[in-house]
């Protein structure tokens, strides 16, 4: 049994029901991605795309527009309260996953994925800012890593869920599902959560303000190494599942075996997040992510020399699935690091560093998914590339001191 939350009387959450709220409204925004990716093939042929690699739009795409429209609800949300802007982004979701159903064109529903990507971007920001209103330090850290692993349930079911789908309705009824999931979810944040943001932190909604709340946040120097790091490690990750289907399903001819291995990987990083909810409030977030980042760093040299020789699937399975883990280590971490300073402008913070590492991270994982060349060696060697400046990044913010407790300087 999960312990109670640290939380006043009004707020009527158990952290069970916390946890599952947040990891949901995350979730829906990993629909959007892993649910797509085994009807990426039939999408191509059903609207007639000439070049193979096109088909990673659909992912890319939705990617880049969630890191550009990441920049504003947080600092709407610090204005307004957290949760009507979260309910504006689920009734967004809701309306344009319905409109991604029904398109004929292929540049239309790019359309519509870049539309999505934008006012539902505080799905993926807002759960940060809420977590961040409740708590700080290391236990911030051990809850992001709770709603991770709950998070990581929908990777490790999305693309079985979304080739049934695509094989009993077709690739349609896909987007017809994640509109009607998020109805429910948004059904139960009406219902059930309260508002986090305190009266005294809420902040003017002036262009000078926001601005001020967010070049603070971006060129902290306790956070802009974290913010940055992560930004590299994302890119690589999102490489690889933009080019996961090809690389997977058909270089290492893997086929309907394809959502089941991608399922397998994420179940791994589910199973990491759960291990850092355990340790971090022991051993401290920048121990086990600086950790983690060594171990990430040493596993992609060991995996570039074994793939540059000739690997078989059964050889890339395990070795990508351990620096998958890492990346879980690395992630909730990371995150919990760089919001540690901000706790009057919480909203403002989650939504520039979100800018910056979904933008990033999408634009660098669309380069990366791009140089596929039937092998894995572009991919491995960005994980390589990802880690050492993520590293690096780190040693600024640390001014050269790793392995501390999480107690940087709190500005307000």
């Amino acid at each position: 049994m999960l312990a109670p939350l640290d939380q006043p009387a009004k707020f009527r959450l158990s952290e069970v029901e916390f946890v599952a709220m947040m990891a949901a409204l995350q979730a829906l925004q990993a629909l959007a991605i892993d649910i797509m990716l085994p009807a990426l093939g039939v999408i191509s042929r059903d609207l007639s795309l000439s070049d193979p690699n096109d088909r990673q739009l659909v992912v890319g795409i939705f990617l880049v527009f969630s890191g550009m429209g990441s920049l504003f609800p947080g600092s709407i949300s610090d204005r307004f309260g957290r949760k009507p802007v979260i309910l504006v982004c689920l009734t967004a979701y809701i309306v344009l996953s319905l409109g991604c159903a029904f398109v004929n064109d292929f540049t239309a529903l790019l359309i519509m994925r870049a539309l999505c990507g934008v006012f539902t971007a505080g799905l993926l920001v807002l759960p940060m800012a809420v977590i961040r209103d409740r708590f700080e330090g290391d236990r911030m850290a051990r809850t992001q890593s709770l709603v991770a692993m709950v998070f990581m349930v929908v990777p490790m079911i999305a693309p079985i869920l979304g080739q049934s789908i695509m094989l009993i309705s077709g690739w349609r009824a896909i987007f017809l599902l994640m509109g009607g999931l998020a109805t429910l979810v948004m059904v139960w944040i009406w219902l059930r959560l309260p508002e986090t943001l305190a009266d005294e932190h809420r902040q003017p909604v002036e262009l000078r303000v926001i601005g001020r709340n967010m070049v603070s946040a971006l060129l902290c120097r306790e956070s802009f190494g974290y913010v940055f790091g992560l930004a590299f490690i994302q890119a690589a990750l999102l490489g690889y599942i933009n080019s996961s289907q090809q690389l997977i399903g058909e270089h290492f001819g893997a086929g309907l075996l394809f959502p089941a291995i991608f399922g397998t990987m994420a179940m791994g990083m589910a199973g990491t997040n759960f291990v850092n909810s355990r340790i971090v409030e022991r051993f401290g977030a920048r121990r086990v992510s600086h950790t983690a980042t060594f171990t990430y760093i040493a596993l992609a040299l060991v995996h570039i020399a074994i793939a540059s020789g000739g690997e078989s699937l059964w050889a890339f399975v395990p070795l990508m699935m351990a620096s998958m883990c890492m990346m879980s280590f690395i992630g909730a971490n990371y995150q919990s690091v760089a919001l540690q300073p901000f706790p009057r402008t919480a909203g403002a913070a989650a939504s520039v560093m979100s800018f910056v590492r979904v933008l990033l991270g999408s634009l660098l994982g669309i380069l990366i998914g791009q140089a596929y060349d039937g092998t894995p060696v572009p991919l491995l060697a960005s994980m390589l590339v990802a880690g050492v400046l993520a590293i690096l990044l780190v040693l600024y913010s640390e001014r050269g001191k790793l392995f501390r407790r999480l107690n940087p300087p709190v500005r307000p």
